[in-house]
This record gives C-alpha cells, structure tokens and sequence, in this order.
C-alpha cells in the first residue's frame, strides 16, 4: 500500500466522523492494513432512519418533511426521486447527482458493519451531539464486543463544546474560533497510543 512505501508503517488508523463513520466501518470490512478504527459522531442505526429524525427534530422543516420522508423511502427501496418531485430546499439536498450516494449509504448497516469488525474499534460521541445520539454510540459499541465507547459531555455533533440547547448549540457550527473539544482529541489519541 501507498502508506506504508511512504511512512515505513505497517498499518493505518481509520477515523471517521459523522457519515465518515460508516465510510470507516465499511473499509475496515478488509482489515489488511488497517490498525483500528475509531468512530467518532458515527450512526448506529441505518442513514435513513437518522435523517428521518433529524427531518422532524427542527420544526423549520414542517413545510418539507413529507417530501423528505418520501425521498428516504425511495432511496431505500433503490430509487431515485426526480428533483422536479422534491419540495423546493429538498432539491439542494438530494440533487439528481448524488442520489445514487444516498442509496449506497441507506443499504449498510453500521452496527453490522461494527460488529464484524476485525481490528479495534473505538467508539466516541459527544453527549450534547443534535444529529446522532449517545444511543446511537451504544448501539455501534454494543454490537462490537470488544468496542471501547467514549461518551464526552458537553460536546456536539462538530465536536466543540456546547449546550444541549439547539439554538446556541447549533450557533457553535458556524464559529470558527471555538476548537475542538480537548476531550476529543485526547480519548482518541490515547486510544491510538494503547
């Protein structure tokens, strides 16, 4: 493999934030190469019933959540919805281009992909996270048995510090200047190092 000629090592660690998860999870279904894998903010349940909840969580979505919802269905069912089908801010979301994305990520099954898994798997998830959730962390380590789960308070979904309130949660997306949650960095590179 490329890594190795370029760094002498013999094996690579997988990180994966949010979707990054599953893409992590799915590449560590052939461990040659691979140290472990670390999810971070990763689903434990399958995309579309992710979406859905995260559809009917934020009330600015009422005008748009029937069109969505419809549209996960087709996606898991292998079809695709003409844009011209899609209520209007639904159009940027699944554009023509990339529906066949949204299919393949709606077909794996984290905690499947989690619990086959070869290699080390750490599992962390910030317990003010609005888009996936402390049970979702539960379910990915659950099905991994030997899993380590990392449940960090106080940090969201962007993995900053954060109240559970959405507004001023949500406000910490946009700010550039806050960092990374130290708690973050230090369970994952003190998973690595072990």
């Amino acid at each position: 493999m490329l890594f190795r000629s370029r760094t002498g090592a013999k094996c690579v660690w997988l990180v994966g934030h949010s979707e990054g998860s599953l893409v992590a999870l799915t590449a560590a279904q052939q461990p040659q190469g691979i140290c472990g894998v670390v999810s971070v903010s990763g689903a434990g349940r399958k995309l579309g019933d992710v979406m859905r909840e995260q559809f009917r969580a934020n009330p600015a979505n009422a005008p748009i959540v029937d069109s969505a919802l419809k549209a996960l269905d087709a996606f898991e069912a292998g079809r695709h919805v003409p844009a011209t089908e899609l209520a209007g801010p639904l159009t940027q979301v699944f554009p023509d281009q990339i529906q066949d994305y949204f299919i393949d990520l709606m077909a794996h099954d984290p905690a499947k992909l989690a619990g086959s898994l070869k290699v080390p798997l750490l599992v962390v998830q910030g317990e003010t996270d609005l888009q996936t959730k402390v049970d979702d962390a539960r379910a990915l380590a659950a099905a991994q048995p030997k899993a380590k789960l990392a449940l960090i308070p106080g940090v969201n979904h962007v993995l900053k510090t954060a109240p559970i309130d959405r507004a001023a949660n949500m406000a910490t997306y946009a700010d550039p200047a806050l960092p990374v949650a130290s708690a973050v960095v230090e369970t994952i590179a003190g998973f690595i190092k072990d």
